[in-house]
């Protein structure tokens, strides 16, 4: 396959897996603003959400000060900002467009459906009237992508590709979620946060601690789609420790790191080149660090540094990817 054709491929399905990111992001910090809290930590809140697609100076620069709508416009409408999710859209389209011979019927119409709809959404006012409403479309319509594109598309190494962007993608933005959020909550230590039942000591309950650290960790959860899951792998009380483990080294779980690691180390080997030896090493390497890690070690040496680590990592091996099959970033 043409580097060039591989390279619209890949990117098609990152920027699909970010604007679905992204939404889960925005949609745990609106249903959580409507939680009884302060107006600072609500702030907190929104300050993140930029901490976690690194735009936080951007956003400063562009609006001075912090609001709930000025932070979904500018994560969802604005064109300038090139991880907004109708910027991420209209990418996904146009890389689709350029490499439309390679796409099935039914996955061209996905992409280009979603593209035009999602303009007439906001037109219509319908993410200022339920924002909900629309951050649950756009995760549907990524959804519907993958499927289709599973459903219809020839296993060859267009649909490898897609599949290795959306899984790149995918493990980048769960590891920017977890660290972003424990650091949050554990005034920026990156270790494993003090919960309800440690300040309390036993006496004195603190129902409504209690209840907002429940109402964090479930947040977190939501956000990747866990919440179940973590109900069905524990059942039992939602820890820190154990939403670590569970989003980074259950390979059952579908959006944990060992996971999409799991998908990009077994595409890279069906793709493999005379060139790609070094980048399957590093990806294996990667692999194998999260597949036998426990979490114990993981906090012992500290959850901030571990996932500033991996970030690192899973930018290289991105880097690499461009480098061996794709079009290099900085020809791009």
């Amino acid at each position: 396959m043409l580097s060039r054709t591989a390279d619209h491929l890949f990117w098609m399905a990152r920027y699909t897996e970010r604007a679905e990111n992204t939404a889960r992001m925005l949609d745990v910090n609106y249903q959580t603003s409507l939680l009884p809290q302060s107006a600072e930590v609500a702030e907190q809140g929104w300050w993140a959400m930029l901490d976690i697609s690194e735009l936080t100076e951007v956003f400063d620069h562009k609006y001075g000060l912090l609001s709930r709508d000025d932070v979904i416009d500018f994560m969802v409408r604005d064109m300038t900002n090139a991880s907004s999710i109708m910027s991420c859209l209209r990418a996904a389209r146009e890389n689709a467009r350029a490499v439309r011979g390679s796409l099935t019927t039914e996955v061209w119409e996905t992409v280009n459906t979603t593209w035009l709809e999602v303009q007439r959404l906001i037109a219509d006012g319908v993410l200022k009237e339920d924002p909900a409403r629309f951050f649950e479309w756009v995760k549907f319509r990524s959804h519907l992508a993958r499927g289709v594109q599973f459903g219809t598309m020839l296993k060859d190494d267009a649909f490898h590709f897609m599949r290795l962007g959306t899984f790149l993608e995918r493990a980048d933005n769960t590891a920017r979620i977890l660290d972003v959020k424990f650091q949050a909550s554990s005034g920026g230590e990156g270790n494993e946060p003090e919960t309800s039942a440690d300040r309390r000591g036993g006496q004195g309950v603190d129902q409504g601690s209690a209840q907002n650290d429940f109402y964090h960790w479930a947040a977190i959860l939501r956000s990747v789609s866990g919440f179940e899951v973590y109900r069905k792998v524990y059942r039992a009380v939602i820890t820190p420790q154990r939403v670590a483990e569970l989003l980074i080294l259950r390979p059952d779980m579908p959006r944990s790191l060992v996971s999409s690691m799991d998908e990009v180390v077994a595409i890279l080997h069906t793709v493999r080149n005379q060139h790609s030896a070094e980048t399957e090493r590093q990806a294996g390497k990667l692999h194998a660090d999260l597949k036998y890690a426990r979490i114990d070690d993981i906090f012992a040496v500290g959850l901030h540094a571990y996932l500033t680590s991996f970030l690192e990592r899973i930018g290289d091996l991105g880097n690499g990817i461009s480098r061996d099959f794709l079009v290099p970033l900085q020809a791009a």
